[in-house]
């Protein structure tokens, strides 16, 4: 029988401003089936963007992208591959920091994460990286050169989750996390 996964909450974040890709650190998030609430991300649908080609974009799909994870370790990667002291999950517009899950970001689609107070998230997939997230970080670091396009390497498979609530609750820095990964699948063409 394999062993448990299992990891922590590091920090717990809302970002509320609709054109602002920042967080703020918050005592607990309350997680309803529309997402974080007070989050610029929370909600049922979500336009169609470039991340959904198969759809007109601006036509209303599910939104698969309530909630956003990064992972403390990751953090300090991105931050190492970057040559700068740090970037913290809060620059990246993350709800949730995790620690103690190894390789977070390479966790596949359809693993659920499971916390104390009824919660549990649905993981959609990797956050890719983007300049966007880059430029949120220049502010801190102005004296470095390229930090948005270098960005985008550097985070490459280290930017974190994005996923959905599956189960309502509450959420808090310390909470013990329970990772459950999907049954292997199969598949081949006749």
């Amino acid at each position: 029988m394999p062993m448990p996964l299992t990891g922590h909450t590091v920090r717990v974040l809302v970002g509320a401003e609709p054109k602002r890709v920042l967080t703020r650190e918050v005592p607990e998030v309350r997680v309803s089936l529309e997402g974080v609430m007070g989050d610029r991300h929370a909600g049922l649908t979500r336009k169609a963007d470039v991340r959904t080609p198969w759809f007109p974009r601006g036509a209303l799909v599910r939104n698969s992208r309530q909630v956003s994870l990064v992972s403390t370790e990751e953090l300090a990667l991105i931050a190492a591959a970057l040559e700068v002291p740090q970037v913290q999950a809060s620059w990246l517009g993350a709800n949730l920091e995790l620690s103690g899950v190894p390789r977070l970001t390479r966790l596949p689609p359809g693993t659920r994460l499971f916390f104390p107070e009824d919660a549990v998230l649905m993981m959609e997939g990797e956050n890719t990286p983007c300049r966007k997230a880059g430029r949120a970080l220049e502010p801190f670091y102005p004296e470095r050169q390229a930090l948005a396009s270098r960005f985008v390497k550097a985070a490459h498979q280290r930017r974190g989750l994005v996923g959905w609530v599956e189960r309502p609750g509450v959420i808090r820095p310390g909470d013990a996390v329970r990772v459950l990964l999907p049954p292997p699948v199969t598949y081949s063409l006749p």
